[in-house]
């Protein structure tokens, strides 16, 4: 296949914008970046004019249950077209979040998973919320699961080829032996579902726990033990510690904005990333669908899943109806952030997350995963690895 060539684009940089560029790709790769008359003396080549519109990397999502008619937890066809799918809204890799299952059903669902082909968006991994959690939020009873080393030795196994990301407890029984495990291979592990103290949060730190997802929805404090006194437990080690990145679901409802600001003075912008959450049902027309054995309900386009009278927690919330690229445009117009900071939130900032040194950004060398975006934040074009 020719060489790809984009030209006339307004390129969203780390920090910058940069009118009037283009990028080269070949073979997957980006191989030349400049301003578009560097491009003239280049021939036999297919050529896309971006006619002023945002060139930015591809974005990634680090949690993900559905979309549109389909869910993870529904199984391989489901994930197929849910990899189709993404990359409407700008997601070009992801990491679909599976819900636990009972012992033994969930090994057998995810080896059954990792046999994926992802023509689209390309999975990166999956991420197991459960069944390492001391509270479930909205997930099922099998969030609670046993301290059982043999057991996540298993479900990596399953996952193979792709990594297993496990999100945990800090206070879950014998976590820091099981965390030892889960990081093997430089593989992330996130912190959620938590009522930890400070001496359970930094010995998760300490064993390897380097990502708190959903952060602030199902973060409790522990219980107050002297009267009048606020105590401090997992959301303030993970603002305190400078090497542990969060993530936010930033549609107003899930988290007070201040709370993502907070974490951007604390953290800084590279290590804080946007997620979606989002739950089957997101990109379709407000209305009710089924969770497993719980009915959600949307009530309007990017917001958030609510249990209805037909689920086990009437009103709580189940996820979300955001895509990416609405939560990029939340983070510029909710959170005041300008475009190139907002898109590195959904883009460099979770590749760092998961080790990957050549995606997140528009650059020589990096990965062809590219999208083109108008003003309105809708998505006109992409490539995953161009080749």
């Amino acid at each position: 296949m020719a060489k790809l060539l984009i030209k006339n684009a307004n390129i969203i940089s780390k920090d910058a914008i940069l009118e009037n560029y283009g990028i080269l790709c070949d073979s997957g790769k980006i191989i030349k970046f400049g301003k578009t008359a560097d491009f003239r003396q280049i021939s036999e080549v297919e050529v896309i004019d971006a006619e002023g519109k945002y060139l930015a990397p591809g974005f990634i999502d680090l949690h993900f249950h559905g979309i549109g008619n389909y869910l993870v937890d529904n199984g391989i066809d489901d994930l197929e077209h849910i990899c189709k799918i993404l990359p409407r809204y700008g997601v070009l890799g992801f990491l679909p979040t599976v819900a636990p299952k009972p012992k033994g059903l969930d090994i057998k669902f995810l080896a059954e998973l990792s046999k994926v082909k992802s023509a689209g968006a390309q999975v990166l991994g999956f991420h197991l919320e459960g069944p390492f959690l001391t509270l479930t939020g909205s997930l099922p009873s099998e969030a609670l699961g046993e301290a059982d080393s043999e057991r996540v030795k298993a479900l990596i196994e399953a996952t193979h080829p792709y990594k297993a990301i496990f999100s945990i407890s800090p206070e879950f029984e014998s976590i820091t032996d099981l965390i030892s495990l889960m990081t093997k291979n430089d593989t992330p592990v996130f912190i959620t579902h938590t009522k930890a103290n400070v001496r359970q949060t930094l010995q998760a730190i300490k064993a390897g726990a380097c990502h708190a997802t959903h952060f602030y929805d199902v973060f409790y404090p522990p219980d107050e033990t002297d009267h009048g006194v606020r105590p401090c437990g997992a959301v303030e080690v993970i603002l305190a510690d400078e090497q542990v990145s969060v993530d936010f679901i930033v549609d107003c409802v899930h988290v007070d904005p201040v709370a993502v600001k907070m974490a951007l003075k604390c953290k800084g912008l590279d290590k804080v990333c946007l997620i979606t959450d989002a739950n089957i049902g997101t990109g379709n027309k407000p209305g009710k669908y089924m969770f497993g054995k719980n009915e959600i309900e949307f009530k309007y386009p990017g917001s958030p899943a609510r249990m209805t009278e037909n689920s086990s927690s009437p009103g709580g919330l189940a996820g979300s109806g955001l895509t990416m690229n609405i939560a990029v445009k939340n983070a510029v117009e909710i959170l005041g952030l300008d475009l190139p900071s907002a898109v590195r939130m959904a883009s460099a900032n979770p590749a760092n997350v998961l080790g990957l040194k050549n995606k997140g950004r528009i650059e020589e060398g990096f990965d062809a995963d590219w999208i083109l975006m108008n003003e309105d934040y809708e998505i006109i074009n992409t490539s995953v690895n161009f080749a």
